[in-house]
């Protein structure tokens, strides 16, 4: 019990419970029609942090921000792979989801690197790779996905890498 009060206490796990009221937010299932699914907010938090960690990696020459990106790498694939064993998958099935994961998050890191020089028809066709659409009619990304994410982007690169690491993360999209 101990080890979890300590855990939850961490700036760490302060971004990442940050990253997961983001990633939960309603507009995602309402006006931006993405199917509320486990893999679609697992995707959700790896875009999210991916700028954030982006963000981060500019200041190189601090180890103390490269040691807190790999904490909260650590911490979000210890939940995933938490959240899936609670789920009831085996370890067979969350070994393999897991590797899958981890190649989907460093594919989301690099694109993310350069997000804001791509195109909007780039963009779209990114996120619908990632993301399902609930809409039948269109299957498709609509255009408020993609201003949400150019907004979070920008508010990223804004801030502090000291506000980042004491999980100020307060992004509200309008």
């Amino acid at each position: 019990m101990t080890k979890n009060l300590k855990q939850t206490n961490t700036k760490e796990y302060t971004l990442y419970s940050k990253i997961l009221l983001l990633s939960r937010n309603k507009l995602f299932y309402t006006k931006f029609s993405l199917v509320d699914t486990f893999q679609n907010r697992i995707n959700l938090i790896f875009i999210h942090v991916s700028f954030l960690f982006n963000k981060i990696k500019r200041n190189k020459h601090n180890q103390s921000y490269e040691i807190f990106n790999q904490k909260i790498f650590d911490l979000i694939f210890k939940q995933i792979e938490q959240n899936m064993r609670e789920i009831g998958y085996g370890d067979v099935v969350v070994n393999k989801n897991m590797k899958s994961l981890i190649k989907d998050f460093y594919n989301i890191l690099l694109y993310c690197e350069k997000y804001n020089k791509k195109n909007f028809i780039s963009k779209k066709n990114f996120l619908h790779k990632y993301l399902v659409v609930n809409d039948t009619k269109k299957h498709s990304i609509n255009d408020f996905l993609i201003d949400y994410f150019n907004k979070y982007e920008a508010f990223c690169f804004d801030l502090t890498p000291d506000s980042v690491l004491s999980g100020e993360l307060n992004f509200i999209y309008k």
